[in-house]
């Protein structure tokens, strides 16, 4: 999945890209964004072994995007000239070496474009990476598992069973671990279904589809709740975060014209909206194979 997002120009078909908005309750939009037509408008038991399995002769392929500008999207330049982004992440200030404890200064190393914390002591400099996020979509006879949240943030509302990605694991493994630790749900997964990059948060979401191996589910410690929703009764309006809006609305229009495919693309907060406002973005650099 991720060469596929890498090897871009490696063909001379193109990905359909398209920037993706929010009006309404819970519908989405779909933009062209291409200069070419779009051809679509108590005790837990054991845990699980991890036993990852995808699904043989599916094939992603990259290719070219074109872009132009837009009022929504000044860095991104025309064909013919280099694509030049901007990061939009939020830069935290760290005032301690994390290697020795002594002060830190903030500057631009040499060589470098990015400021970055320095240790005044010991020279260190301090780099900060962004965060994998990954989980499951779980399938079972048209309906899909979601499971509601019993932490802060996003108490009560509804998320597909996802977390931060553990250091040792892959992304898949780690998505079914989060699916046994948030669902009780023991799964296999398919295939990935979405990559979405949110880079004013520093995240990464990598969402797989995946079914159950057996038909049994229960809340784990931090979710109140586990329910199976056609895609009919989705509770669009109590999801926890913008990125299971997206994912949720890809999937359900991809169910609609077939079968679903994978998607990229870049969840965009609308600067001075609230992190709760899950419908203030939009969804740039939309790729889907």
């Amino acid at each position: 999945m991720l060469r596929a997002i890498q090897n871009f120009g490696s063909s001379s078909s193109g990905f359909v890209s398209q920037r993706l908005k929010p009006h309404g309750n819970c519908a989405l939009s779909l933009v062209p964004i291409s200069n070419k037509p779009s051809p679509l408008s108590p005790s837990h038991p054991r845990k699980p072994t991890a036993n990852v399995s995808l699904i043989k002769g599916r094939c992603f392929r990259a290719f070219p995007v074109s872009c132009t500008g837009s009022e929504s999207n000044p860095d991104v330049t025309s064909p013919s000239s280099p694509a030049t982004f901007k990061s939009t992440g939020n830069i935290r200030k760290i005032n301690f070496c994390q290697l020795c404890g002594g002060p830190t200064k903030h500057e631009i190393p040499d060589g470098e474009e990015k400021m970055r914390a320095i240790c005044t002591l010991c020279g260190k400099i301090a780099y900060e990476n962004p965060k994998m996020v990954v989980g499951c979509l779980i399938e079972h006879d048209n309906k899909i598992l979601l499971c509601k949240r019993k932490i802060h943030p996003s108490y009560g509302l509804w998320t597909l069973p996802a977390g931060y990605m553990e250091i040792g694991e892959s992304a898949s493994e780690g998505a079914i671990r989060e699916t046994w630790e948030e669902a009780g749900a023991d799964v296999e997964v398919l295939s990935p279904f979405a990559q979405l990059d949110i880079p004013l948060i520093g995240q990464t979401y990598i969402i797989f589809l995946a079914k159950l191996k057996r038909l049994h589910f229960y809340p784990g410690p931090e979710s109140s709740d586990c329910k199976l929703f056609s895609l009919d009764d989705i509770p669009f309006d109590s999801l926890a975060f913008s990125s299971m809006l997206v994912t949720l609305n890809l999937y359900v229009a991809d169910r609609k014209v077939g079968s679903p495919k994978f998607h990229y693309g870049t969840i965009n907060k609308r600067p001075g909206t609230s992190p709760s406002d899950i419908q203030a973005y939009t969804l740039d650099y939309h790729l889907k194979s």
